[in-house]
């Protein structure tokens, strides 16, 4: 699928790492870290970034465990951006009540509202609604065909396993238009083919590695779409990046935080601790979008093109960050960088 330059979308994704203050280098509250992630999405509306998406995360080191309730409240900061989640993890709520929600998000923000649905990446949130981690897969196959149904804005009859039974049920507030949903896909070919069954569009999850390897998944959701009769949605992608005036600053910032959040999720998952040498593949060859704004857009343009995608969502704050570095990713991503891949596709674009 070629690309179209002048459709591109451009995000931002947080998962909420708790950020730690310039002054004091203390971890802040997890009060004035939500107050922060607030101004952070209204700053990404400023200087016009399509997205902006909230993790849920049921952990010590990230401050949202309510995506959806931090849409709301920049809902009434901010006028044009898209607000979105990475992800809501479906398997352990209500989809009724996710439906509910993101629809009040919706109403409020004058139709900018966008939902993302997961299986979860972590798996906290099971035990703590009281959901059974031996019903992972069926949990999200039961969900999200309830969750489909609503999307019909009409009353609905259902009857599941892992969900309530409704008899012509009606699910409010009613929308003028269909909620905006997407997929969030971590390298699951069935997650794949299940979202192209239901027509939603995908967003990869390319935290480590050569994000070429992804484009697979790309012909195969094409391959799925034409066989169930569904559009073949733009697909995008999510990865982290660190952006600074220079290359140097960046890496550093980079390796003493994005390190530290992959090493704390790595020992809980049997993964060695990431060395020097594979954090510069990273930067250079993988996944990582780390350095001064020319070589994050570089790499950004290339990526784009070479794996395909419509969509480019930049995960920034890991690890927790100090705030500036924080605001300054952000200022610098808008400001700069995706400028400057647009112009870097154009350019390439002309000369094929």
């Amino acid at each position: 699928m070629a690309i179209d330059i002048e459709n591109l979308i451009f995000g931002l994704d947080t998962f909420g790492d708790v950020a730690y203050n310039d002054e004091t280098k203390e971890r802040m509250s997890y009060e004035e870290s939500l107050r922060m992630i607030v101004k952070e999405g209204k700053l990404a509306d400023e200087l016009g970034i399509d997205v902006i998406a909230l993790g849920e995360h049921h952990r010590k080191e990230y401050a949202i465990s309510s995506p959806d309730t931090v849409l709301a409240a920049l809902a009434m900061v901010t006028k044009n951006i898209t607000l979105g989640t990475g992800v809501t993890v479906l398997s352990s709520d209500d989809p009724v009540r996710v439906y509910e929600r993101f629809a009040t998000v919706d109403a409020l923000s004058n139709g900018r509202a966008q939902v993302m649905l997961g299986r979860g990446s972590f798996t906290e949130s099971f035990p703590l609604f009281g959901y059974d981690l031996q019903d992972y897969n069926e949990l999200f196959e039961e969900k999200i065909a309830l969750f489909h149904q609503l999307l019909a804005n009409e009353p609905v009859t259902w009857e599941g396993k892992f969900t309530q039974s409704l008899t012509n049920t009606q699910v409010y507030p009613k929308l003028s238009k269909r909620l905006d949903v997407q997929v969030g896909v971590g390298g699951s070919p069935d997650s794949i083919i299940r979202a192209a069954r239901y027509g939603f569009p995908v967003m990869l999850a390319i935290i480590g590695g050569e994000p070429t390897r992804f484009k697979p998944y790309i012909n195969l959701y094409e391959r799925a779409a034409a066989k169930f009769n569904q559009p073949a949605h733009p697909v995008g992608m999510h990865s982290h990046g660190v952006i600074a005036d220079t290359d140097e600053e960046a890496k550093e910032i980079a390796w003493n935080y994005l390190k530290k959040s992959m090493d704390q999720i790595g020992m809980e998952r049997g993964w060695s601790a990431m060395n020097r040498e594979r954090f510069e593949f990273e930067i250079t060859h993988g996944s990582y979008y780390v350095g001064s704004p020319e070589t994050v857009a570089q790499k950004m343009a290339k990526m784009i093109q070479e794996v395909g995608v419509q969509r480019f969502d930049l995960v920034y704050g890991a690890g927790g960050q100090l705030q500036k570095d924080r605001f300054r990713t952000i200022q610098l991503y808008g400001e700069k960088v995706v400028p400057r891949v647009k112009e870097l596709l154009r350019v390439g674009d002309n000369r094929a």
